[in-house]
């Protein structure tokens, strides 16, 4: 295959191509779902295919096929330099990342495809049966689901990439339901990952956490509301760096100036306790690639140190016309979509306080705990942020446990009240959307962090 991808790319030099890439990937993934402990869904998918790319004079042309064959490729290798449409573009040479030939397997402890599915069904139905710890566990749900990327790319500077990706993950949600009041309570695992994750889990421990916890939720209480000191936990402060710092600081919306980022390079933009970064390299982490979709190697960006914005994530393309390094966050769902710039691992880094020192310092506020949901807002740099539970401070210590509420603001204003930053990172695996459906694996998290946020209780 590599072969026919370097003809591909000779085929597109030849047609004129400035820059050029040949891609082809094939995806695997395999899921499972039990409902109430019954088999709700078995599922394998597999997608494969070529992309080819040419850019003349700063204008793209794609083109994608199914059929792997040679003479395929090498016609829609044509197809892609003459849709390349050199117009009036007056567009920068796309930076040389230099020649490479690598080839990398996932280092995983045990891959998925070594795993009979029996063990896999077992698995799930052990962790869901494992949640219903009480009558009132109305509902159960668990989730096996597992991705395998292979990956190989040339391009015209010269690089030869093969290398594959592996993801696994295992989700259990429990419902509880007592005198008309319905709760829920989930908890997540997983990343790059083998199934080793599931072999080193005590699997009914693990769902039979869930069901009590759910349990609890029933004599939770309602939120207070108003401007408060809130200490966020990994998963919200992961949710304010990737929904409204790290989107707004994706290089293609800001050079359409489409971010309240643009032109905020140099500037203080939060309390000098805050540094944030978009970090690929990170191991086992779910946004962890060794090369973006272009064949650049991931890297560490520091987006905020010490409170001070430093710069944007880039891909080929953004960095040459911003005329800067590419940092390996040029990414697509898959080989027949459009690479975009994307986030990998995006998150607060930690300070020097433990959640005890924290917690203490408090006379009235709230400690949130994991997260539902959350809204982007990069032209506006709003904030806006669903918790699931959380649990009242009253004079340095906490007192109660609180039912859903929201978390909203200007996320500036509120990076800018931070005056504690814990000394732990947890990073939440997930899957970040852009545009019309288009799904890339990312995660997001930090440690927790002490902030003003206004509050509303459901």
């Amino acid at each position: 295959m590599m072969d026919d991808l370097q003809l591909a790319v000779e085929r597109m030099r030849a047609e004129g191509a400035d820059f050029c890439d040949a891609r082809y990937q094939t995806i695997t993934t395999n899921g499972i779902a039990v409902v109430d402990a019954s088999v709700r869904r078995i599922s394998e998918d597999r997608i494969r295919g070529v992309c080819l790319r040419a850019r003349k004079k700063g204008s793209w042309g794609y083109a994608t096929t199914v059929d792997a064959s040679k003479d395929v490729i090498l016609e829609a290798a044509v197809k892609a330099a003459r849709n390349a449409l050199a117009g009036n573009a007056m567009g920068r040479p796309i930076p040389d990342t230099g020649e490479a030939k690598v080839e990398l397997k996932a280092k995983v402890k045990l891959h998925p495809s070594q795993v009979p599915m029996e063990e896999k069904v077992q698995a799930v139905l052990d962790m869901d049966r494992a949640q219903k710890v009480d009558a009132r566990i109305v509902n159960t749900n668990s989730v096996l689901r597992e991705e395998v990327r292979q990956n190989s790319l040339v391009n015209s500077h010269g690089r030869q990439l093969s290398w594959e990706e592996v993801r696994t993950t295992i989700m259990v949600q429990a419902v509880a339901s007592e005198a008309g009041r319905t709760e829920f309570f989930y908890d997540i695992k997983g990343g790059g990952l083998g199934y080793e994750v599931v072999r080193e889990t005590d699997l009914e421990a693990f769902g039979r956490e869930v069901g009590k916890e759910s349990l609890k939720m029933l004599a939770a209480e309602k939120a207070p509301s108003g401007l408060l000191t809130c200490i966020t936990d990994p998963a919200i402060s992961g949710l304010l760096a990737h929904e409204v710092m790290g989107h707004a600081s994706e290089a293609d919306e800001i050079v359409k100036r489409r971010s309240f980022l643009t032109d905020m390079v140099g500037k203080q933009v939060g309390s000098p306790l805050i540094t944030m970064v978009d970090d690929g390299t990170v191991p086992e982490a779910r946004g962890s690639v060794p090369f973006d979709d272009e064949g650049t190697p991931s890297s560490r960006t520091v987006i905020i140190k010490d409170g001070v914005y430093q710069g944007y994530m880039q891909s080929l393309e953004t960095a040459a016309e911003m005329g800067v390094k590419p940092t390996g966050n040029g990414r697509a769902q898959s080989y027949d979509r459009r690479v975009w710039v994307r986030m990998t691992n995006t998150f607060f880094e930690k300070g020097d306080q433990n959640l005890e020192e924290m917690i203490a310092d408090v006379k009235f506020g709230v400690l949130t705990d994991r997260m539902i949901s959350g809204m982007e807002d990069p032209v506006g740099g709003g904030f806006e942020a669903k918790a699931l539970r959380g649990y009242l401070i009253e004079n340095g210590k906490v007192t109660k446990l609180l039912r859903s509420f929201t978390l909203t603001g200007n996320a500036l204003e509120i990076l800018r009240t931070g005056d504690a930053v814990g000394d732990k990172v947890e990073l939440d695996g997930g899957s970040c959307g852009k545009g019309i459906e288009d799904w890339v694996p990312v995660s997001s998290g930090g440690p927790h962090c002490r902030f003003k946020i206004v509050l509303g209780g459901d």
